[in-house]
């Protein structure tokens, strides 16, 4: 995104709506290119009353900052729109998360911090070692020069994204290890992250996942995304 800063008239009212802080007023609106998103808000809010804002064209990496940014975009690679597959959003549509096992889901980012691809990188490596299967679909695992390693390739590591998100399953039986290995390597990633767990409910409407949460005093808070068995699953 770049500001005509023959235009501007630096009236302010663009600065509050950038997502990252992104934009500072001097004599005319600047962008920090670093922190820029590329997400569009300033563009589509319509506050800027004579149109300063432009659209650039940006080439690899730097393109991938709108795609994971801008929530009107689908990545092109995958055809998903936002950043996580069907599973994250309706939650087992597609029969993916069996018993026994546990879909997990990091987010990373949001507005006001972001988040740069080396943090999602240093995560997913830490989770390939703990057997992590990465989703196929999914944007970020789209992303890796190796899904046994979860390394991401070197060139997107410094990319700056409005969040990102990194699907995986795992057995049950691992999700303890899982989540004391997120605990130590939480220090060291310089942005905000939550985990999402997806478990199949138990014939007696227990969730297995529960009991591992509470033995390890961890705050969990269940949300409305229950698949109760409707829709079709695709054949």
């Amino acid at each position: 995104m770049r500001i005509d800063d023959k235009k501007c008239i630096a009236c302010e009212a663009c600065v509050p709506v950038c997502t990252m802080a992104a934009i500072t007023l001097d004599d005319v609106a600047a962008i920090d290119q670093s922190e820029c998103v590329e997400c569009g808000v300033c563009f589509r809010s319509g506050v800027c009353p004579v149109d300063a804002f432009e659209r650039a064209e940006a080439d690899w990496p730097r393109s991938l900052r709108s795609v994971f940014s801008d929530p009107t975009l689908s990545h092109s690679q995958t055809n998903v729109p936002g950043r996580g597959t069907e599973e994250m959003k309706t939650n087992d549509v597609t029969g993916v998360f069996r018993p026994g096992m546990v879909g997990i889901g990091l987010e990373f980012g949001r507005p006001g911090i972001g988040t740069r691809f080396r943090d999602v990188d240093l995560v997913a490596q830490a989770m390939a070692r703990e057997g992590a299967q990465f989703r196929p679909e999914n944007p970020v695992t789209f992303l890796m020069t190796d899904t046994s390693t979860g390394k991401l390739r070197e060139d997107i590591l410094d990319e700056k994204v409005l969040s990102a998100i990194i699907e995986f399953t795992i057995p049950i039986d691992r999700m303890k290890s899982v989540l004391a290995t997120l605990r130590e390597v939480s220090p060291k990633v310089d942005t905000v992250f939550s985990v999402e767990c997806i478990n199949v409910i138990e014939p007696d409407g227990s969730v297995p996942m529960d009991r591992i949460l509470d033995e390890l005093s961890i705050a969990h808070y269940p949300n409305g995304k229950t698949n109760l068995g409707l829709g079709r699953r695709p054949t």
